[in-house]
């Protein structure tokens, strides 16, 4: 028979366990950004000319976005090659202290002949009530399917998440990127996150220098946060005509710059 003192003297202690190495990230957080706003934004569609650069609006609007990711540790901060997103991400950078890498595949879609026309103008074109009800099977004239821009738009999206996993070391938190694109690049991708056909894009609305937010996990994304700008309520209320149902093509003047309410609208808060 064991004595007490046969009995080693922890022996009622609780076994310890080796703890569990720290596992890499299994999901990157992809914040999209719109540019801010330009002469062209809302009455023209600018397309992928050249030389469209922020106007002083535009310049105040991604000052104020900048200000609102400050405390923000970007792992990527990516933009499209034109004027206006490398203006809006330059002003992210100089906040962030992140390089803006330039990646042609989130470039605006290619509008070919419809480039720099008023949207005024376009609404009378018989295309225009496919890129508004079947966008999935609109090409515009000399220009890109907006399939494809979606197409590329995702692809994108999926590398840079693997790319920026790839990287993560085992215990870093889950990486987080910043891509600063266009109104219906950003609407293609947030479609394809939520499991939207294209043809549904149009549903979406994304205005200059607003955020969206989505997580890639293993099994499937999260939308944290949509078309989010910042500004009262009030604002995202419709105009006179956006209540008739039409998608701005191209992203539209955004919020901020939404002077004609539809009736009944503007006493809301």
């Amino acid at each position: 028979m064991a004595t007490p003192a046969d009995i080693p003297a922890d022996a009622d202690a609780p076994v310890e366990t080796p703890a569990d190495p720290p596992s890499s990230p299994e999901a990157v957080t992809l914040l999209l950004v719109r540019h801010g706003m330009t002469d062209a934004t809302g009455p023209r569609l600018a397309g992928r000319a050249p030389n469209v650069h922020l106007n002083d609006n535009g310049r105040g609007q991604a000052a104020h976005l900048a200000s609102r990711l400050e405390g923000i540790v970007p792992a990527a901060l990516v933009s499209s090659p034109l004027e206006r997103c490398q203006e809006t991400a330059e002003a992210i950078s100089e906040r962030l202290g992140a390089p803006v890498i330039t990646d042609e595949r989130f470039v605006e879609c290619d509008y070919g002949s419809w480039t720099g026309r008023s949207l005024t103008d376009l609404a009378a074109e018989p295309l225009w009530r496919v890129v508004q009800d079947h966008p999935s099977a609109a090409r515009f004239p000399g220009g890109e399917a907006l399939a494809t821009t979606s197409a590329r738009a995702v692809e994108a999206v999926r590398d840079w998440n693997g790319r920026l996993l790839q990287q993560a070391s085992a215990g870093d938190p889950p990486p987080l990127y910043v891509v600063c694109s266009h109104g219906d690049v950003i609407k293609a991708i947030i479609a394809d996150a939520l499991g939207l056909h294209l043809d549904l894009f149009q549903r979406l609305r994304v205005d200059p220098c607003s955020v969206t937010s989505i997580t890639y996990t293993r099994t499937r994304p999260f939308l944290n946060k949509l078309n989010d700008t910042g500004e009262p309520l009030s604002g995202a209320l419709p105009t006179a005509a956006e209540a008739k149902g039409d998608a701005a093509v191209g992203g539209g003047a955004g919020q901020g710059n939404r002077t004609e309410r539809a009736p009944g609208t503007s006493h809301l808060p």
